[in-house]
């Protein structure tokens, strides 16, 4: 018989003890960071999505490619998300952990992983693919996309756009220089892509709402996503978590905005 009053728990009906700042900063710490899988930030964080809906319309286009190629796929989840995948599917990622998942991720699949770092030349031969995708590109290399594309392929991606959450980023680096906030300007990479011979077909960009709800999901962001602060580390920044971790507390969630834009890009055919 269960000797407990009805509605009370093993703490005289106490409800447990939020979680301290150290509690959830160890826990933030332990977390994995492999891959595109934002699923431990359920409940935690939260951001809206693009309307184009990017994984959806990028299934839609391998569905019909005879050749593609995922450039920086993380640990591939993304393109796993495709129902249908072409005949010849290839995705390149240069961090050694994420090629592991990835490999395991969609080798089952029929999809050749090749571990490439991000800044070196494509290891493909020219004209390779119909279609080459990408979902947030650290740089997109667009001389090199051009090249491996075959003429009237095309290049279907989500960037992230200029001063990406930046309300987290200047809230630990301080007010940063405009040449920086515009890096990943949509308008630039425009610029960048016409330059390598690429019509560009579409190009939509969004800005974002995003919300923290506790410092845990700040800390594991910031190890997730690591060219956010450089260097970034706990005890580097143990103060002003702590500071953010209070405001969270007293105010509500921190607010920023991240910002995306959609490129549907295309190599003309040969004349």
């Amino acid at each position: 018989m269960n000797s407990n009053p009805a509605g009370q728990d093993s703490h005289d009906g106490q409800a447990p003890a939020a979680p301290t700042f150290d509690d959830l900063v160890a826990e933030a710490v332990a977390a994995p960071t492999e891959g595109w899988d934002f699923s431990w930030f359920e409940g935690r964080a939260t951001e809206a999505r693009p309307s184009w809906r990017y994984a959806e319309s990028m299934a839609r286009r391998l569905a019909h490619a005879s050749a593609s190629l995922d450039i920086q796929t993380g640990g591939g989840e993304v393109l796993a998300s495709a129902a249908t995948l072409p005949p010849l599917a290839v995705a390149t990622e240069g961090w050694p952990a994420n090629v592991a998942k990835a490999t395991a991720l969609l080798h089952p699949r029929g999809v050749v992983v090749v571990a490439s770092p991000e800044d070196a030349p494509l290891p493909f031969a020219d004209g390779a693919f119909d279609l080459v995708t990408s979902r947030h590109p650290v740089k997109a290399h667009f001389d090199e996309i051009a090249r491996v594309l075959r003429p009237g392929g095309a290049y279907f991606a989500q960037h992230v756009g200029p001063a990406s959450v930046f309300e987290v980023v200047e809230y630990f680096l301080g007010p940063q220089p405009e040449e920086i906030r515009n890096a990943r300007h949509p308008e630039l990479e425009r610029s960048e892509a016409e330059a390598a011979g690429l019509d560009v077909v579409d190009l939509r960009a969004e800005r974002l709402r995003m919300e923290f709800h506790d410092i845990g999901a700040v800390v594991h962001f910031l190890r997730k996503v690591v060219w956010m602060v450089p260097g970034f580390t706990v005890e580097a920044y143990r103060p002003r978590l702590r500071e953010l971790h209070d405001r969270i507390q007293a105010e509500g969630p921190f607010v920023a905005h991240s910002t995306r834009h959609l490129f549907d890009l295309r190599k003309p055919n040969a004349v």
